[in-house]
């Protein structure tokens, strides 16, 4: 984890022990789960229950829906199996014998899953509670007096197809320390022409502690929803009669995306980048060219046909700026070339996934893509992470994870453009002065990575910036530069986004901020409040004034009482409002009070705006 500035680190580096127990428990808790589902509704068919961020689930079959009481009762069932300190045994198994078990059971899911575990491998099984001595290997059978122990019948066991991790027994998970959370929809193996499922997603930790604490997050998160601020505050909304996942972005919200690409841009100029702009859509061969075709097909949405040739909607921005560099033939003088792009990329995401402003189906990312020569790219990429620095820190993000992915088993490019890209990378990571964990076989297919997650307000890691080095692209279009010695050679070129996307990022910014945007980013800054209309003309005078002076200042013209007024500025989390009374008329001042620090007493109007223009400056509330 690092802290930013990248001279004020803190390296954050998990027990591996810790993880790996807590992933043991989670997944214990999984077969827990289901073993009690089954015991409950016998009925019931089970699916695959893996660990999960948090916690874990698992995918039922059955007719009737799970009810907010039938998971009282399954946590019921599940802490008795927990502290009969039941034991949990691995058994590896023959195909044939266990593919008898299973049908004589009647479970056709695990048919499948054992018909998907390629020949060879070794197929194991595990028990919770106590088979009989003929199903264990020699060492794996646990002692008499441990099964004495349990409070079950000795004939009562469970078992399901796994390769694990577990523990040794189920009294081993803390019965305190895990909580069932909801049931959703689910298909079988995530194709929505297969069977419906009911999926029962839980938690599980250490020590009730950690539950709690978990617990307290997710309420805190639910309160920061940027779904529910966004109609709340008037920022955006999801208009389902234009088709899901698509972004409407309303006045409030429109005005902090303008300041959000206003300082985009600005900051581009000034670190040596060049603004582009490029079409929506473009004849489906280009998607062939590029590879898309073949790497992205179902991410994209079906082509159109227009004059007997077939167009397709943008997936990513890429093309067009190597089409652009293709358009003229460049020296070696002239690298690198740094082109930016607001560019708006449509991708077809299913109904399902789809979840406000954090995967939707039209957005615009914030692209930008580096032409350069094999010996300026550790030297690039340091720049793209200065950049992205004081990008994250501007908007307040002070800690990051960062991520160095490397070469994956199907990739292009040559071994020696791979080493050349990885070590640049890793150079200019090393200049930077980050910490930074490596993800073997995590790169694109087409060049290593650098990935970067930030730390929110409540300790929530997102994915955000990413910065990707590429032989494919340039190899594809057969884009070249004319190298010192006259001949020509392939530039190398890297991708690169801060943001990500900007519906995403903003999704990002109202949960880190609960929607209480610091003064620079708010879209009102000042509202001020009239006691009565004899004090509105006086109001509008100063509103603008304000205005002129470039503040983002609106007149509650409701009419409401003064109380009233308070209170609706209080919710809209407007950051400063200024009460106007008859002794604020005849002293020309204002009653001054915000969001952070409340009451500021009278403040002339010289004095207000010394008192933004601080906050505005350091990108602070006030």
């Amino acid at each position: 984890m690092v802290s930013s500035p990248s001279q004020a680190q803190s390296s954050y580096n998990p027990n591996p022990k810790d993880e790996q127990k807590l992933l043991r428990i989670r997944h214990t808790c999984a077969h827990v789960l289901a073993m009690a589902v089954q015991k409950l509704f016998p009925e019931t068919k089970v699916t695959i229950g893996p660990v999960v961020d948090n916690g874990f689930y698992y995918d039922f079959d059955r007719k009737e829906p799970f009810t907010p009481e039938d998971l009282g009762k399954i946590e019921t069932e599940m802490r008795r199996i927990i502290k009969a300190n039941l034991p949990i045994i691995r058994e590896e198994v023959e195909r044939e014998q266990i593919k008898a078990e299973i049908e004589q059971l009647g479970e056709p899911y695990k048919i499948e899953i054992l018909d998907s575990i390629p020949e060879g491998e070794i197929i194991t099984r595990y028990f919770i509670g106590n088979p009989d001595s003929g199903r264990c290997k020699k060492g794996e059978k646990p002692e008499p007096s441990l099964i004495e122990t349990a409070t079950i019948e000795p004939d009562e066991f469970w078992w399901d197809l796994c390769a694990g991790p577990h523990l040794k027994f189920t009294g081993e998970i803390n019965p305190d320390a895990f909580a069932l959370e909801s049931v959703a929809g689910a298909y079988w193996r995530g194709d929505e022409t297969k069977a419906q499922l009911q999926r029962i997603y839980g938690t599980a930790w250490e020590t009730p502690e950690q539950l709690q604490a978990y617990l307290q997050q997710k309420e805190e998160a639910k309160r920061r929803d940027h779904r529910k601020l966004g109609q709340e505050l008037k920022l955006f909304s999801i208009q389902e009669d234009a088709g899901g996942g698509l972004v409407f972005w309303h006045p409030r919200g429109a005005k902090i995306r303008y300041l959000i690409e206003d300082y985009w841009r600005k900051a581009h100029l000034e670190a040596g980048y060049e603004l582009l702009y490029t079409p929506h859509i473009a004849n489906l061969e280009l998607w062939k060219t590029s590879g898309h075709c073949d790497f992205y097909r179902e991410n994209m949405f079906d082509s159109m046909n227009i004059e007997e040739q077939a167009y397709q909607l943008k997936p990513m921005n890429c093309p067009f700026h190597v089409l652009t560099y293709k358009n003229d033939l460049h020296s070696y003088r002239e690298l690198p070339l740094r082109w930016a792009e607001l560019g708006t990329v449509y991708r077809y995401e299913r109904s399902g996934v789809l979840h406000g402003l954090m995967r939707v189906r039209g957005f615009t990312q914030d692209d930008a893509h580096i032409f350069c020569l094999p010996e300026q790219i550790a030297d690039e990429i340091l720049g793209v992470l200065h950049l992205t620095e004081q990008f994250l820190s501007d908007f307040g993000f002070k800690n990051y994870q960062v991520n160095l992915s490397t070469r994956p088993a199907k990739s292009v490019g040559t071994d020696a453009g791979w080493e050349l890209a990885t070590q640049a990378l890793i150079q200019a990571l090393n200049r930077k002065g980050w910490n930074y964990v490596i993800d073997e076989g995590g790169g694109a297919f087409y060049g290593p990575k650098i990935d970067l997650k930030i730390q929110d307000a409540i300790g929530r890691l997102w994915q955000c910036s990413t910065i990707q080095v590429d032989f494919n692209l340039p190899e594809r279009f057969d884009i070249e530069y004319v190298a010192a010695d006259g001949s020509r050679q392939q530039p190398i070129m890297i991708h690169r986004a801060i943001f990500g996307s900007l519906e995403r990022f903003f999704g990002i910014l109202i949960e880190n901020y609960a929607g209480d945007f610091p003064l620079w980013l708010a879209p009102v800054q000042i509202r001020l409040l009239p006691v009565s209309d004899g004090q509105l003309e006086y109001a509008e005078s100063v509103a603008a004034t304000l205005k002129k002076a470039g503040y983002r200042v609106e007149v509650d013209r409701s009419g409401e009482r003064l109380s009233k007024q308070i209170r609706n500025a209080e919710l809209e989390k407007i950051p400063v409002s200024a009460i106007v009374g008859k002794r604020e008329v005849e002293n020309q001042s204002l009653s001054v009070r915000t969001r952070k620090a409340g009451e500021l007493g009278t403040l002339s109007l010289s004095e207000l705006p010394e008192r933004l223009q601080a906050a505005i400056e350091e990108k602070t509330t006030i």
